[in-house]
C-alpha cells in the first residue's frame, strides 16, 4: 500500500463563541494531486458555499480524515493555568498529536500556530503515541494539498457548530471579537444581568471589551 501523507490544522482559535476544531487528513501522493485540482486550498482563500462543496471531494478521496474539538470550558483552564499563549498553544498541540495518531501517515505537515515552529513541532511529539516524520511550519495550509484539505474540514465542522449555537441561542454573528454584531450581542446579554455563557469562552478578555461597551454612555 503507498504511504500516506498527513495534513493538520485547526479552525476556530481566535473565537469567543464554541469549540476550536482541530482536523487531519491523510492521502496518497496521487490523491492530493486529485485534491488539489479540484480546488482544495487554504480554507481562508475559499467561501462557505466552495467549502461545503469540496468537503465531499475530500472524504472520497482521503484514506483518512479525523477530527475533534476542543470545548470551551478546556481552552479557559489552559487559560487559567498561566500565560495564555503558552497554554493555549501547548493545549492545541495536545489535540494535534491526537489527531496525527488517527491518521497513520508516515509524513505529517502541521500549521504552526506558535511563533517558533520547532517548538509547537516538540510540543506535538511529547504527546504522540504514533511514529512518524513531523514538521511545523507556518503558512502550510496555504503551502501543502494535505494541511489545506485539512484546514478545509476543520472550516466546515466549525461553521456547523456555530450554526447549531446560533440555532439554540440567536444570531450573534461570526463569534469573532472583532465582529461588531458579536459585540453587540453580548453587550445586550451582559446588559441583561446574565454571566458570560458556558458556550462561550469566558476567559477570554474580550469579555471586558463587551462590559465596556455595557458602560459606555448612550
Amino acid at each position: 500500500m503507498p504511504s500516506l501523507i498527513g495534513g493538520v490544522d485547526e479552525a476556530g482559535r481566535g473565537c469567543v463563541v464554541g469549540a476550536m476544531v482541530v482536523a487531519g487528513v491523510s492521502a496518497t501522493r496521487e490523491a492530493l494531486k486529485e485534491l488539489k485540482e479540484v480546488g482544495v486550498k487554504d480554507s481562508k482563500r475559499l467561501t462557505r458555499r466552495q467549502r461545503e462543496t469540496l468537503y465531499p471531494e475530500i472524504l472520497k478521496l482521503s484514506s483518512r480524515v479525523y477530527w475533534a474539538q476542543i470545548d470551551p470550558v478546556e481552552i479557559d483552564v489552559a487559560v487559567a493555568l498561566g500565560r495564555r499563549y503558552r497554554n493555549l498553544n501547548y493545549l492545541e498541540a495536545r489535540y494535534f498529536a491526537k489527531v496525527i495518531d488517527e491518521l497513520d501517515a508516515r509524513t505529517v505537515t502541521v500549521d504552526a500556530c506558535d511563533t517558533v515552529p520547532e517548538r509547537f513541532k516538540g510540543a506535538i511529539a511529547d504527546n504522540m503515541r504514533s511514529s512518524c516524520r513531523l514538521r511545523a511550519l507556518h503558512k502550510a495550509d496555504r503551502d501543502y494539498p494535505a494541511v489545506s484539505a485539512a484546514s478545509v474540514v476543520a472550516k466546515v465542522e466549525r461553521d456547523r457548530q456555530a450554526d447549531r449555537l446560533r440555532q439554540l441561542h440567536g444570531d450573534f454573528g461570526s463569534g469573532y471579537p472583532s465582529d461588531r454584531k458579536t459585540k453587540d450581542y453580548f453587550a445586550r446579554w451582559l446588559r441583561d444581568g446574565k454571566q458570560p455563557p458556558d458556550w462561550t469562552r469566558r476567559s477570554w478578555r474580550s469579555w471586558e471589551s463587551f462590559r465596556q461597551t455595557v458602560l459606555a454612555p448612550v
